[in-house]
């Protein structure tokens, strides 16, 4: 069981950090109480693999001293959990402008504190935590797509090039564009079987209509740009952090041309190597 223990600064982004975690497939526990950890992680240990990565988020929200949760750590290790502590902090003047731009209350800032003291308060009570860190994230200099990075180089099994889930569907414009798409794809200039009796009634995914639809160099023509396109636009999400992209490709009634098509666009990236799954939204409703 792979288990990560959380911590950091307020206002470091240690939210966006537990996000991208659990986009990876991590269970993710925000502000457990540090006592039931322990517990918590005995019933992990006997989910029978349910739960084989787990990450809890543990900050000041849970008290001033971390004394429970080294206690709960050398819990940990008598059961023989091995876990990592990812820490996540930034300057003060950094964390200081971030909460001066959400007008967020740090949690330390009540009682008369100013937001400046509050954060050196918080820096010196989480320096024992820091100090038994593996991972230490700096994120005073880091955008959102560079910390998702970051977080996907150490956790994230060496797929960090490739971390992005694609959805390729077709579609039947007289249906209306899928609300979900990121990228549309019109394919009604290319010849149409629903015009070739013997092809009307079958669909992209029967040999019969590919070979038609692909039979025609503008449809090879068009491919080749489409790949081309994709070349160059998939990694440039991927290095801004995106997580799913929703390719639509449609023609008249989503039967023929948009599934071919679909079906190809589909093979050729993931080919590439990344996850894609394609979806024939309305192929069986004509």
């Amino acid at each position: 069981m792979e288990f990560v223990i959380i911590s950091g600064l307020s206002g470091a982004g240690k939210s966006k950090t537990a996000s991208f975690i659990e986009d990876m497939g991590f269970y993710v526990v925000d502000n457990m109480p540090a006592p039931l950890i322990p517990k918590f992680a005995e019933l992990c240990m006997a989910g029978q693999g349910k739960y084989q990565r787990v990450a809890l988020v543990t900050d000041i929200r849970g008290g001033h001293t971390f004394d429970d949760l080294f206690e709960a750590l050398s819990a940990l290790k008598e059961m023989g959990c091995v876990y990592k502590i990812l820490f996540v902090e930034a300057a003060p003047e950094a964390i200081i402008k971030r909460y001066k731009e959400t007008r967020r209350i740090h949690p330390l800032s009540r009682d008369g504190r100013s937001l400046a003291q509050a954060v050196q308060e918080e820096r010196d009570a989480l320096q024992p935590v820091r100090q038994r860190a593996e991972y230490i994230i700096d994120t005073t200099a880091l955008s959102t797509a560079k910390l998702r990075g970051e977080v996907l180089r150490l956790f994230g099994d060496g797929q960090v090039p490739h971390a992005m889930s694609i959805n390729v569907i077709s579609f039947g414009f007289k249906y209306g564009i899928p609300i979900e798409a990121d990228l549309v794809f019109d394919v009604r200039f290319l010849p149409n079987p629903y015009y070739i009796a013997e092809l009307r009634t079958q669909t992209g995914l029967d040999e019969p209509v590919r070979s038609f639809v692909f039979h025609y160099q503008q449809t090879r023509d068009f491919m080749t740009h489409l790949e081309n396109l994709m070349n160059f636009l998939l990694p440039q999400y991927v290095a801004e952090g995106k997580t799913v992209l929703v390719i639509a490709v449609g023609c008249t009634g989503g039967q023929h041309r948009s599934v071919a098509v679909t079906r190809a666009l589909a093979e050729f990236i993931r080919q590439k190597g990344y996850d894609a799954s394609e979806n024939h939204r309305d192929m069986t409703r004509a």
